[in-house]
């Protein structure tokens, strides 16, 4: 059975506990807004870093702009090792689906002084272009976070929703320290992208971790594992997760403190090479 390390130096500076927290459910329904009770949001992210998260994820069209207010609102002044990922380069109009792209300098300079204001920091220490904008040349977007990181208002980048390719055209501009794609035990679609990431010693965050996708099947065979171990299924997907690379940062959302304590738990779960075997099997 492989070593699965607690820790992970991001950037090569930062040590966070691979178990971290994704802060966009503390908004309101759809992501739009306000939560209802803005408290539980805040006890949420107060119990996570009780709980020994010390990297948390956000963005600034998450609400917008909601998820970064309710983060300093719970914890400024942060503690010395908690780090703060934010993102820029999308715009929400509305609930849902309602984005669009915009990772021009215009745009990218006004969502950085925004985010840095609402999260009272002179720094930010994970930022991150929450996608590349088909409509502006790549190299446009990244010689303006070069910039910005060159004038202190970043510590380290980071990307997402990229190939390969993407990362290399970046890494030709700054050094790029994470990668958030959408990956899980149930979809493995950007598996070329952790394997370059391990190669490069790229963090790796998947979003949505727990996935879908789980047909009656799939689930029977996962339920048996967490049976066999006490533990729930969005456990065992959590842990493969863990165990599948050393590279992989978790970022599991909640808004219920219920559902953030069995996340964290999930660090704890040890699978076996055979439930590997069987987990890993899964997207076959």
């Amino acid at each position: 059975m492989k070593n699965v390390n607690k820790t992970f130096l991001l950037g090569g500076d930062l040590e966070v506990n691979r178990v971290g927290y994704g802060a966009m459910r503390i908004t309101g329904p759809a992501i739009w807004g306000m939560p209802e009770n803005p408290q539980n949001s805040l006890n949420v992210l107060q119990r996570a870093v009780e709980l020994g998260v010390n990297f948390i994820d956000t963005a600034d069209q998450y609400g917008p702009f909601t998820s970064e207010q309710l983060i300093t609102e719970a914890l400024h002044p942060y503690a010395s090792d908690l780090v703060i990922g934010t993102k820029g380069g999308l715009v929400r109009f509305g609930p849902w689906a309602d984005i669009h792209n915009d990772a021009s300098p215009q745009h990218l300079h006004e969502a950085l002084n925004g985010s840095l204001q609402r999260l009272k920091l002179d720094q930010i220490d994970l930022y991150q272009l929450h996608r590349i904008d088909p409509r502006i040349p790549a190299e446009i977007t990244f010689e303006f976070l070069k910039t910005a990181q060159q004038e202190g208002k970043i510590r380290h980048l980071g990307l997402s929703e990229v190939s390969v390719d993407e990362i290399k055209k970046a890494q030709e501009f700054f050094n790029v320290v994470s990668v958030q794609n959408r990956y899980s035990v149930f979809n493995r679609e950007w598996e070329s992208v952790l394997e370059y990431c391990e190669q490069q010693n790229i963090a790796f965050i998947p979003w949505f971790p727990i996935g879908g996708g789980m047909d009656s099947k799939k689930e029977e065979l996962i339920q048996n594992i967490a049976d066999a171990k006490g533990v729930n299924i969005h456990q065992i997907a959590l842990s493969w997760l863990l165990h599948r690379s050393n590279h992989i940062l978790l970022i599991p959302g909640t808004s219920s403190v219920t559902h953030l304590e069995e996340n964290i738990a999930a660090a704890e779960i040890s699978l076996t090479d055979q439930d590997m075997e069987l987990l890993n099997s899964i997207a076959e």
